[in-house]
């Protein structure tokens, strides 16, 4: 009010506002203000003796009288009753108590009043659920214990817990580990006991789910982001050190250990099937028990409510797999992934792929598509190959068998064919008839089908069955007759005779 004073007097000693404000430090806008009250309330300068700070302030800014309310007030019982309705905002519940009352405040004033309201009922702020929105998952803390029937030894069994936070639906399990192995299968058999799947599941930051725990852009692991992708599901990890962002596991987990540690103390399973049917019964129980403080039970309020608006399981279950991230394509164009060796397509030679090893199945991919499929190696190092993925002078290299080669000259006539039959019985190593009898067919080429049979039946009249000797013939066609060239070899002495070769 001392600044108030001193505004209205330099105004009256004729400053401007800019000069004004510049001396009692405040805003122009702030003295523009001041002003516009003090004439609208007709108050001038100099004050009256009886215009003390409070007469002043009465004057230019008058309280309103206790309880009354210039806009009419929300109905915040109701607002909070129809939030908990599916697809319903805090704007549209303005919107409606607008239409309702035009004169009503302002949608800023309408969420803090409404939540100022919300605090004023208690010290913590109650989570909303939405039915068959929510899936929330966690481990316990304790451990179950059942006895090995082989050693005698007694094992640890961890116990899964799933909650749905709306109807408090629970399904627990035991694993013998808490690797993604056993983490996913829990989930898998989790659904499949409801009967569907929520729109997001809520884990908190274990390694089988979050490969990074980020506030923002957590890192999700790759086959749990797959397991996500397959049944449609998002995943929204709770906070670090954050429990109340998943207290209703956190509850789940706590009444799942009092009701199954607790009722199980004095029972000894020997193994954990007869472990996790014991289990089941208790949390059979446990859903079927009516609420001490809500109408119905966890079982009637999940069917009548959670259910119809879940979504449904898909018609293939999920299979758990393992993936190698990165693995590089060798120079023979395949992979080595759990000890054994996969084929891509020899054009990735030196790039990296994604491989994932599902129980009967390797599927390859290359930045997200898939790109080849082998079935599961039987043994170790075994080698599995799809032709398509081989070079073309690779297949063209297999392709040269001895069988192929005699089909080649069969079409060509059965004198060709014969030419490389007794070239096969003569060499030693069929690598040596490969080469040899791809030099006779190449003849085809350079001359014609017709003109290489009528060689090669000339040839083996010679008893002459070398690439050179049918090469020669061909180029340069006898001028005599088969008989005479014969009888003139034959009793040549570098000619062996066609006995020298059976």
């Amino acid at each position: 009010m001392r600044k108030i004073r001193e505004v209205l007097r330099l105004r009256a000693e004729g400053f401007s506002e800019r000069d004004i404000a510049r001396s009692v430090g405040c805003a122009r806008s702030s003295v523009q203000i001041c002003l516009w009250r003090a004439e609208e309330a007709g108050v001038s300068w100099p004050l009256s003796a009886n215009q003390d700070e409070g007469a002043l302030e009465e004057l230019l800014y008058p309280r309103r009288a206790p309880g009354i309310e210039v806009h009419p007030a929300p109905d915040f019982e109701w607002v909070e009753r129809e939030l908990k309705r599916k697809h319903v905002t805090r704007r549209q519940l303005w919107r409606e108590y607008l239409a309702r009352y035009p004169d009503g405040v302002k949608y800023t004033a309408f969420c803090v009043k409404f939540q100022t309201w919300r605090r004023s009922r208690g010290a913590t702020l109650v989570l909303e659920h939405i039915p068959g929105d929510r899936l929330f998952v966690d481990y316990a803390g304790d451990p179950a214990l059942y006895t090995d029937r082989t050693t005698g030894l007694e094992q640890k069994a961890w116990l899964f817990v799933a909650v749905w936070p709306y109807s408090a639906r629970i399904y627990v399990e035991a694993t013998r580990t808490q690797t993604s192995m056993d983490w996913l299968g829990a989930h898998v058999r989790a659904l499949e006991a409801f009967g569907c799947a929520p729109r997001a599941l809520v884990p908190d930051n274990c390694t089988t789910a979050v490969k990074k725990a980020l506030r923002y852009d957590p890192q999700f692991n790759r086959a749990y982001a797959e397991f996500a992708e397959h049944y449609s599901l998002a995943v929204l990890p709770a906070r670090v050190k954050k429990p109340r962002d998943k207290a209703a596991v956190e509850n789940g987990v706590l009444q799942a250990e009092r009701a199954v540690l607790g009722g199980l103390r004095n029972a000894k399973f020997f193994s954990l099937a007869e472990l996790n049917a014991a289990i089941a019964l208790i949390v059979a129980d446990m859903n079927a028990e009516p609420f001490q403080k809500r109408a119905g039970s966890r079982n009637s309020v999940f069917d009548a409510e959670e259910r119809p608006v879940a979504q449904a399981l898909p018609a293939r279950r999920y299979e758990y797999a393992d993936w190698k991230i990165g693995a590089r394509v060798h120079q023979d164009h395949h992979i080595e992934v759990g000890r054994a060796y996969y084929s891509v397509h020899y054009t990735l030679v030196g790039q990296r792929v994604d491989a994932r090893l599902a129980a009967n199945t390797v599927e390859i991919f290359q930045r997200g598509a898939l790109i080849a499929t082998h079935p599961r190696a039987t043994r170790r190092y075994q080698r599995l190959t799809l032709d398509a993925h081989r070079p073309p002078e690779h297949r063209a290299y297999r392709e040269l068998g001895i069988d192929n080669l005699l089909a080649r000259a069969e079409r060509v006539g059965p004198a060709t064919r014969e030419i490389l039959a007794r070239q096969l019985a003569r060499k030693r190593h069929p690598g040596e008839v490969i080469r040899e009898a791809l030099g006779v067919l190449r003849l085809v080429q350079d001359f014609s089908a017709e003109k290489l049979e009528e060689t090669a039946a000339l040839a083996l009249e010679l008893g002459l069955y070398g690439y050179a000797a049918v090469n020669d013939l061909i180029k340069r066609p006898a001028t005599r007759s088969h008989e005479k060239a014969r009888s003139r070899l034959g009793n040549h002495p570098n000619v062996r005779g066609a006995d020298y070769y059976q």
